[in-house]
Order: structure tokens, then sequence, then C-alpha cells
């Protein structure tokens, strides 16, 4: 076995060692989940480096003193294509648009307040943590879900409250998470946040707009169905999942994202009295849904910058 494979073995009984935190004690979860962050990231850092000596090995220098040809003809230039999650993401924005959202686009770096505290995330989370989070030097998050423009959405088209009685609002854009790539898991995707506001809104609603996204962006009826799940920014929560498209072989449940009434300390934060006004909230993934349509096997091909892959589009 070779220093990388030892090394990859190595964090993935790292890995293992983040299901125990839901098992501990609120006041311990957040020491314990540094202690593994700690031993994740010099084992990150041992992996970079045999990497990229493995590489150097590799590379065949240039012969700089070699004479040119400047006279030859230039090769073929191919013309490129759009990227399937462009073209796919353009397609989600059109279906939002035409049931009446608002888009807006997320920022790539945000802070602590818009990424955790606007969204009532407790100061001792272990989303917190840098196990879970990106964090620059200067302190900076690339976000890890579209949810961080929830406030701003909200602070934006508040005065739509009083002026058409609601605000709805996506947020399509690119998130980053800690995580170690593999076939279903990449560490750069792009996420879809659904944000709606009104006195009257409600969980049948939400459900509704699910269902009509799905079956106008398949093409077809769909069944949808939800479980319950926990999510700081939502009271009540769900995951949600809809039914294998017939079109795609059907049969089975696909779990798609996850969604909620938007918790009343979130509208409190932009100043919206939760006592008048309800909102629901919803997200997730593209790259999910691109897959599902073209049967793709593998999230990292849509990063890799394999152009066998990128022509078949």
């Amino acid at each position: 076995m070779s220093e990388i494979e030892k090394l990859k073995s190595e964090l993935k009984n790292i890995n293992a060692e983040y299901a125990k935190i839901k098992d501990l004690p609120p006041e311990q979860r957040g020491e314990f989940g540094r202690q593994i962050n700690t031993k994740k990231q010099a084992i990150l850092a041992k992996i970079a480096e045999a990497e990229e000596a493995l590489e150097s090995e590799n590379v065949e220098p240039i012969d700089i003193s070699a004479p040119t040809a400047p006279n030859q003809p230039l090769p073929e230039v191919k013309l490129g294509s759009k990227h399937p999650l462009m073209v796919e993401l353009k397609r989600v924005i059109e279906i939002y648009s035409d049931m009446g959202f608002n888009v807006i686009e997320p920022n790539q770096l945000d802070d602590e307040f818009h990424m955790f505290d606007s969204l009532n995330f407790a100061q001792g989370h272990p989303a917190r943590d840098g196990y879970d989070t990106f964090r620059t030097s200067e302190g900076f998050i690339p976000p890890a879900h579209t949810s961080t423009m929830q406030h701003r959405a909200l602070m934006k088209y508040k005065q739509d409250l009083e002026n058409n009685g609601q605000i709805a609002v996506v947020v399509p854009g690119r998130v980053f998470r800690n995580e170690d790539a593999d076939a279903t898991h990449e560490h750069t995707f792009y996420q879809c946040e659904g944000v709606f506001v009104s006195k009257t809104a409600n969980m049948g609603q939400l459900f509704g707009v699910l269902k009509r996204f799905f079956e106008l962006y398949y093409g077809e009826q769909l069944e949808l169905r939800t479980q319950p799940g926990y999510f700081p920014f939502t009271e009540p929560s769900a995951e949600f999942l809809i039914e294998k498209p017939a079109s795609l072989g059907g049969k089975g449940w696909l779990e798609m994202g996850g969604c909620g009434m938007i918790h009343p300390n979130v509208l409190k934060m932009a100043g919206i009295d939760p006592e008048v006004y309800h909102g629901f909230a919803w997200g997730g993934g593209i790259d999910r849904l691109v897959m599902l349509k073209y049967g793709l096997s593998d999230v990292r091909y849509f990063e890799s910058g394999k152009l066998d892959f990128l022509e078949e589009f």
C-alpha cells in the first residue's frame, strides 16, 4: 500500500469519528469536533504534500532551448460548449421566475452573521467548527449553503410585504463544504434556496411549490414525500423526496433537499413580526437534479474538467 493510500485510509477512520458527535452531551460536542478536525487537517496536509511530490516526479521537463516553428499552421481549435450545470441552472431559474419568484445571486465569500447568527444557529453548534465549514485566514466563510442569503432576501424585499403582501425569492448559486470527494459527495457544488413569506404561508403551499417545480423540471407528474428533519432556521423542518421519474426508470424515492417553516427567530432578525407573517424555505442541490436527469453516476465529473465528459453536452 502506497503512502497516499495509507493516509487516505487514516482519513476514513477519522471521518467515521464524526458520527459520534450526535451521541455526546451538547457541552462536549464542540471540543470533540475541534480535536477531530485538527487530526483531519494534519492528515489532509500530508496527503496534499505526498500528491504534490508524486506529481513533480511525473512531470517531463520542457526544453526551452528547442527551436520553434512559427510558420507551421496552428492545430485545429474546437469550439467549446456550455457546461451542463450552467444549462440546467438556467432552466431552474426559468421555472421559478415563471412561478413569480425573484432571483438573487449569493456571495462567494460571506461572514459569521449571515452564515450562522441570522439563521438561529446556537453559539456552540458543531457546524461552526472548521470540520464542516471552510474559513479564510481573515475569517471569511465560503458559504456552505445558499441559506446565507436568507436574511438579505428578507431585508431586501421586506417592503414587498406591505406592497403586495408577500416575499418570494430563490437563490441559486455555488456552495462549499469541507467534505471528502467521492461519487456522491463534492466539496464544491450548486444549490437553490427558496424563501416565501406572507400572512398565510403554510406547509401546504410549500409542498405545492416543490411538487410543481419538479413536475415542470422533469416534464411529468410526480408524487412528493416528506419525512421529519432538523434545521436551526426552520420549525417544523422536513426533508423532501420525489418519486423517481418514469422517464428515468421509475421505482423508488429520491431525497432532494430540506425544507420547513421559517423559524420565528429568523423573521425577527430581519425585523418581520412572526405573529403577523409566516414563511417557508427550502433548499436542494442542483448537481443532484442534473445527475438524475442525465443518468450520471459520479458528481465529481462536474468539477473535473474532463473534456470527454463535457463534449457529451
